[in-house]
């Protein structure tokens, strides 16, 4: 239950920290932080949450890590649903409090976005549906592909947080503008079940694309690893 309770808490401060900064400062009056910002405070939340609770959960925050992580033979099967279900409404709660505290400004529109994820008329740049699914599943790829390699026990110690938690800062440059950056199911349900209508239609795309992209990252490192750890 610790570790549940960890993925929980982890997850809402990666959504309320990372959706936050971008519903609530991205684009604030002349002196917003923009994409950069935006890309650095998911990273942040990452690494933060990766030193206070990696040693109690693993600090997945993601249900697509701990699939991934399960299909590279880092994780059991039988933890897989309580993590999902801890992160999901870890998502949530963030999500409301987010709500909460963004609605409390003038002109404040839900249909907005809320930094829901999305595709084509929904996404930031107006990419297809197909330039988001290849978007998604690759870079959750290679997001597997550090996480795997970075907590390998042949990789330097210590690291493992700053290189994740770049990582996804890295992800969410590339990708802001094709899908608004999921490659975290939680993430996404989180801010759409808010938004309704478009972003809950659009949802299923951001669970399958970072669930493959994770599959085949953790499939992939396997195979380059060479000798188990």
């Amino acid at each position: 239950m610790k570790s549940y309770a960890a993925e929980f808490l982890g997850t809402f401060w990666l959504v309320l920290g990372g959706c936050g900064s971008a519903v609530l400062a991205a684009a604030f009056p002349n002196v917003g932080i923009g994409f950069a910002g935006v890309a650095l405070a998911f990273g942040l939340t990452v690494v933060t949450m990766a030193y206070a609770i990696g040693h109690i959960s693993g600090c997945h925050l993601n249900p697509a890590v701990s699939i991934g992580l399960w299909a590279g033979g880092r994780f059991p099967a039988k933890q897989l649903g309580p993590y999902i279900v801890a992160q999901v409404l870890g998502a949530i709660a963030a999500a409301a409090v987010l709500y909460v505290i963004a609605s409390g400004a003038a002109g404040f529109d839900v249909a907005k976005g809320f930094a829901s994820n999305g595709y084509g008329e929904h996404s930031p740049g107006g990419y297809s549906l197909l330039a988001a699914l290849v978007c998604e599943v690759v870079m959750t790829m290679f997001f597997l592909l550090v996480i795997m390699g970075a907590t390998d026990k042949r990789a330097p110690a210590g690291f493992a947080p700053l290189a994740i938690g770049l990582a996804l800062t890295l992800i969410h440059l590339i990708s802001i503008p094709v899908t608004n950056t999921s490659v975290n199911p939680a993430r996404s349900t989180g801010v759409a079940l808010f938004v309704g209508d478009w972003a809950v239609r659009q949802l299923w795309l951001f669970w399958l694309a970072p669930i493959l992209g994770a599959v085949l990252g953790a499939r992939v490192y396997r195979w380059i690893a060479g000798k188990p750890e």
